[in-house]
């Protein structure tokens, strides 16, 4: 670091400043590091009376170094946030006013607690990154920006999850998305005209059967609720009470010939209680239990009615 050079001088020559990189001692002369070289210039010029220090240096020292003290001690006593918030909330940057857009679902008050403001938050200390990620855990946010404007406000702006059903599985109901992640727990309200699906798996498979569905308004519009079964295909219960047996396969096709079906002949019209679809030759369709006793007492009638005609003849 100090590079050492000979140099002839009297043994008691005292030790002297040679210029800004150098600095005589006895019969060597040190180069000093470029780091050193003007600390070592402006102490010389102290000495030597060339610089005069100006009026409460010492004052202006003392307190920077107690403040630093502090600074440090908050620092290692884990009160620094509080230090932050307290001073530059005097300083007039207080959070006053939070605005939050794109919320439909999700109420400001909610917002807010989950932001954990106190009157005294500062807009300074305030980390956006954990503002970001307090917001998303509602149920209802999909995703979150958090912008901070100078000096006191906060702008939230949210994304929010899409309703696509209410889930039946077992005796809970709840919300669920086109993904089938649960929202939050069904309690009426707007998402009482969401369509109902039933069972385990339903929550999954319900957005492909929607899209199926869209393509016959007809039936679509007469549907009640859709149940799950065996997570292999569905049953549609219908508002007039029948019910709809799909196959697991072709539901498009089994839903193309239900519509031909009661276009010709009003099939689903008729006081029945299903129609099942699942067999690739053949339509079953089951009676009430009204219809089937009329149904009986018809044919108990057609029967004994060539009886009587030969009775009479």
């Amino acid at each position: 670091m100090f590079a050492l050079k000979a140099k002839n001088a009297h043994p008691r020559a005292a030790v002297t400043v040679g210029s800004d990189r150098t600095a005589g001692f006895g019969r060597f002369r040190v180069v000093l590091p470029k780091f050193l070289r003007k600390p070592v210039r402006v102490f010389s010029r102290l000495v030597e009376g060339e610089l005069t220090i100006p009026n409460h240096v010492g004052t202006i020292g003392a307190v920077a170094f107690f403040a630093l003290t502090g600074a440090y001690g908050a620092i290692l006593g884990g009160h620094a946030p509080e230090v932050v918030k307290v001073t530059t909330s005097t300083f007039g940057f207080a959070i006053e006013d939070v605005k939050v857009v794109g919320n439909s679902e999700t109420s400001e008050i909610d917002v807010l607690g989950a932001l954990g403001l106190d009157g005294e938050t500062s807009l300074v200390g305030l980390s956006a990154a954990d503002a970001q990620k307090a917001v998303a855990t509602l149920p209802w946010v999909e995703s979150v920006d958090v912008f901070k404007v100078y000096p006191n406000t906060i702008q939230i702006s949210i994304h929010e999850r899409t309703a696509l059903a209410v889930w039946q599985n077992g005796s809970e109901l709840s919300v669920i998305d086109a993904d089938g992640r649960v929202i939050v727990p069904y309690t009426g309200g707007r998402s009482a005209s969401l369509p109902l699906v039933i069972g385990a798996g339903a929550e999954k498979q319900a957005k492909l059967l929607f899209a199926q569905m869209a393509a016959y308004p007809q039936i679509a519009a007469e549907a009640k609720a859709y149940a799950r079964v065996g997570d292999r295909r569905w049953d549609l219960f219908l508002k007039n009470g029948v019910t709809v047996m799909l196959p697991e396969g072709q539901i498009k096709q089994a839903l193309a010939d239900i519509v031909e079906m009661d276009n010709k002949s009003g099939i689903l019209s008729r006081d029945i209680a299903s129609v099942d679809m699942r067999l690739t030759d053949r339509v079953v369709v089951r009676l009430t239990p009204d219809a089937m006793m009329q149904r009986v007492e018809y044919l108990k009638a057609r029967d004994k009615a060539p009886k009587r005609s030969e009775k009479r003849v």
